[in-house]
């Protein structure tokens, strides 16, 4: 029987938990990063490796951490009093959550600056007269001949000189002072996340009413408008054109696993803190099938939105389309902002379009903060009474430090950021769950917990997945991340070493969080005189079977533990 101490906090509506995780999970790679992807890796057949390892990975992942948080009514430190050994990867998802809170607000300042900028009656990257351009701009009319291929759009100028000022940086080395316009949108950025947090899911669950909306709002007018534009239709043709010779090759379905590992958000402690909100017998399962899903097709619908303009793009300059395709930031900064500034009303499509943007990156930004304050309010519970006055210290500490992402050289900071605080790290960290969820505490155990939530215990599928094939994708995931790692650049800018390295750090120091806390764990433990290895019995054990332990009965000590599924 499970045993709740003290009254929690719970949504005040199911759809507000549902609203906040979609919210969540569907963010600006949803729109930048995917219809790529597809676009790059055969098209429609590279739907075939991306389901796959979302039916057998992503999906039992996703239903795991929703139901351990709402089992334990914990954030992603608290929950692992069901083995408290691994509780170090905990305190590791919620230094990921930290880490990328640095650099993410900062793209949504950068959508807040646009956004701002497209309230004029002519918008600002149409042209190359204005003060911030240099002579190698040229509009796309007069930069299509080979010899031309160190000329910049208007509107890659805009981004690169007048938002970002990297001309008057050199380097990493060579930051500047944060630029006052980008540091007011990252203040009125962080101003946003901390009312909608301040209060809980009381207030966040409401919030998501419209972040968590608005972009489907918005997706689907700029699709009805992309889709009667001259080329639009080749560009659509050509994001699903199939190609299933693609699938022989290695690397396509290694783009598809990291895309599922990413892109459902596991691993972040977000759906750990979200679903501990929610009450004992919400069906927890039905939630990860419809939640998991809308996101996967959120990713596929807005790649008809993005190529639509593309295919425009392509069509009205009257080059390959490939010479127009890009990912990341430089679609949604660059290409897009050009589609749309040729359009009649293009400062009203400017305004909608950055709307999205906003909309899109402020929920996935709360989820994150989220993750790191319930995470650690749960573990340090005096600061439960203190809740706003401690989201407050969080929200300004990452304000602080996202700052050397405003300087005229921080795109190099944010690139590094970028590059290592979420990477191999948090594979490592959802690899590290799955083992303890799955083998240590058992499959069986977490099956037992999930039927006495829901009144259905979970099928022999799921719990295959959990104990073997979820493990074994993410250790291939982890070693492939590994094997294929590439140091950093931004354009033709490569870091020094000691940038490398300070990423690196970055990104050990989360991972360090598990086999420090086992060490400190295994030192800190009572003794038990039955065992010799009674430290390690305690450590393997939930809490509320410590008693047990007395009497010399260790589950995890019996070879039926690691056996049964």
């Amino acid at each position: 029987m499970i045993t709740i101490k003290t009254k929690r906090e719970t949504w005040g509506k199911k759809i507000d938990f549902l609203l906040s995780v979609i919210g969540f999970a569907v963010d600006l790679a949803n729109v930048w990063r995917f219809p790529y992807l597809c676009y790059k890796n055969g098209g429609g057949a590279f739907l075939v490796p991306y389901l796959f390892f979302m039916v057998i990975a992503g999906m039992p992942l996703f239903y795991m951490e929703l139901a351990v948080g709402q089992y334990n009514r914990e954030g992603a430190a608290g929950v692992w009093k069901i083995c408290p050994i691994f509780k170090g990867v905990g305190f590791t998802v919620i230094l990921i959550s930290l880490y990328v809170g640095f650099y993410y607000n900062v793209i949504i300042s950068w959508a807040l600056f646009y956004l701002f900028s497209s309230f004029s009656g002519e918008l600002p990257w149409v042209h190359c007269n204005n003060t911030w351009n240099s002579p190698n701009c040229s509009d796309w009319a007069d930069n299509n001949s080979v010899s031309d291929i160190y000329k910049a759009t208007p509107a890659q100028e805009y981004f690169e000189r007048a938002v970002l000022h990297i001309q008057d940086s050199h380097g990493i080395d060579d930051l500047g002072r944060p630029r006052w316009q980008l540091t007011s949108c990252l203040a009125v950025v962080i101003v946003l996340l901390y009312f909608s947090l301040w209060k809980g899911v009381k207030t966040s669950g409401k919030v998501v009413w419209i972040t968590a909306t608005m972009p489907y709002v918005v997706l689907t007018v700029l699709l009805l408008r992309g889709v009667t534009l001259p080329g639009a239709i080749d560009g659509i043709k050509a994001y699903l054109s199939v190609d299933f010779l693609r699938l022989c090759d290695a690397k396509v379905w290694i783009e598809a696993a990291t895309q599922i590992c990413f892109s459902l958000g596991v691993g972040f402690g977000v759906l750990i803190a979200f679903s501990s909100y929610n009450k004992f017998s919400n069906n927890c399962y039905r939630d990860a099938i419809i939640t998991s899903s809308i996101n996967s097709l959120t990713s596929f619908f807005s790649g008809f939105v993005v190529f639509s303009f593309l295919g425009y793009m392509s069509h009205k300059h009257n080059v390959a389309l490939d010479k127009v395709a890009r990912d990341g930031a430089g679609l949604v900064f660059v290409i897009y902002p050009e589609a749309i500034a040729t359009l009649p009303g293009s400062s009203v499509w400017a305004v909608i379009f950055f709307i999205m943007l906003l909309t899109l990156g402020i929920d996935s930004a709360m989820g994150g903060m989220e993750s790191v304050i319930t995470g650690l309010i749960d573990e340090f519970k005096f600061l439960h009474k203190h809740r706003e006055l401690f989201t407050l210290f969080i929200v300004v500490a990452t304000f602080l430090i996202s700052l050397f992402c405003v300087t005229n050289g921080g795109m190099y900071v944010f690139t590094l950021l970028d590059h290592f605080a979420a990477g191999t790290s948090i594979l490592f960290g959802v690899l590290i769950e799955a083992i303890g969820i799955a083998w240590f505490y058992g499959v069986d155990r977490f099956s037992d917990d999930i039927e006495e939530m829901i009144g259905q215990r979970p099928g022999k599928y799921w719990r295959l997945c959990w104990k073997f094939v979820s493990p074994c994708f993410l250790l291939f995931m982890v070693v492939v991340s590994f094997a294929t790692f590439n140091p950093p650049n931004y354009g033709s800018y490569m870091f020094p070493p000691w940038a490398n390295m300070v990423g690196w750090c970055l990104a050990i120091s989360s991972m360090t969080m598990v086999p420090l806390y086992a060490i400190y764990k295994l030192c800190t433990l009572p003794g038990n005189p039955i065992f010799r290895d009674h430290r390690l019995a305690y450590a393997i054990t939930p809490e509320t079977e410590h008693h047990l332990i007395d009497n010399g009965e260790v589950r995890q000590f019996t070879l039926h533990h690691w056996l049964v599924v």
